[in-house]
């Protein structure tokens, strides 16, 4: 069985180092192993924006795949906390607001993402305790 079959994928900036603080924060909340990980720069990653015709260019996105549907923007966002721990889902109310304007603010942030909080020079390594958490 593949893993997309038993688990929900994330892909996401690998060197931004705000992209990389969301994917740590997720996998502390991720109690019920619901995901896995890819740097949509990685060779993974890249396979999968390939099978699922996403723009390689788009990497100011975080991308969900669940159950061969692609989510991106803040539909990925709310539909990963819907799936953390403690109070986390009750953020998945905020999907009843039009797309545009949760996308707007996603937008806003993506686009100041380096800017604010930095870039790293390469992809992010996984510890060994999180290493089977990535593609």
């Amino acid at each position: 069985m593949n893993e997309q079959s038993t688990h929900s994928i994330i892909l996401f900036d690998g060197v931004c180092n705000l992209c990389n603080g969301a994917v740590n924060f997720v996998i502390k909340r991720d109690k019920s192993n619901v995901f896995k990980f890819a740097p949509l720069q990685e060779n993974s990653g890249i396979l999968l924006l390939k099978k699922y015709a996403i723009d390689p260019q788009k990497l100011d996105t975080i991308i969900l795949i669940k159950n061969d549907r692609v989510y991106l923007k803040s539909t990925a966002a709310l539909r990963i906390s819907k799936k953390m721990s403690n109070l986390w889902p009750l953020l998945y109310v905020c999907i009843l607001l039009p797309k545009f304007l949760r996308d707007a603010v996603y937008d806003y942030i993506a686009k100041n993402r380096y800017t604010w909080f930095g870039k790293k020079d390469q992809c992010m390594i996984p510890s060994p305790a999180t290493k089977d958490k990535f593609l």
